[in-house]
């Protein structure tokens, strides 16, 4: 289970859910020399964030020992966002990290998930808000229940 605690950490780093975060100055605020007058809404890009090699080694690379229980005390809170942070957080994060976890366990408990000539490689991504594929993920899909058989 901490294995896939990590898994899913590092799934949402390198895929946030959301690729900015947006917030309402509730005052006007000077932060490194940058004024951000009262009522301006402030982007907290997460996607590059995520991705930033000032903070995390070879970004790109899915590295889930990135959150193991001996290097996630090092991660800045501020630089790992799937969710925000802080007292405006999404409320739904608990529920969210279980449903994906359970999803994910349930599927690998009764099949083996491939790529095959359809799978698009690399993916591409839309330009939506929401994080997701430009067209639809197809793997093969094949049931840990059937017999080997074989040479």
């Amino acid at each position: 289970m901490e294995y896939l605690d990590m898994m899913v950490n590092e799934t949402l780093r390198l895929y946030p859910i959301a690729n900015r975060l947006e917030r309402v100055s509730k005052k006007d605020v000077e932060i490194n020399g940058v004024f951000i007058p009262k009522g301006t809404i402030v982007m907290v890009p997460t996607y590059p964030l995520h991705r930033d090699p000032e903070y995390w080694p070879e970004p790109e690379e899915f590295r889930p020992e990135r959150f193991s229980k001996e290097n996630k005390g090092s991660i800045n809170p501020y630089v790992y966002l799937p969710f925000g942070n802080g007292p405006r957080n999404c409320i739904g994060m608990r529920f969210a990290l279980i449903s994906m976890k359970l999803a994910v366990i349930r599927v690998l408990q009764n099949f083996t998930l491939q790529p095959c000539e359809e799978t698009e490689i690399p993916l591409k991504f839309s330009r939506q808000p929401i994080l997701q594929p430009e067209n639809p993920i197809i793997l093969k899909i094949v049931s840990r229940d059937k017999p080997i058989t074989g040479a």
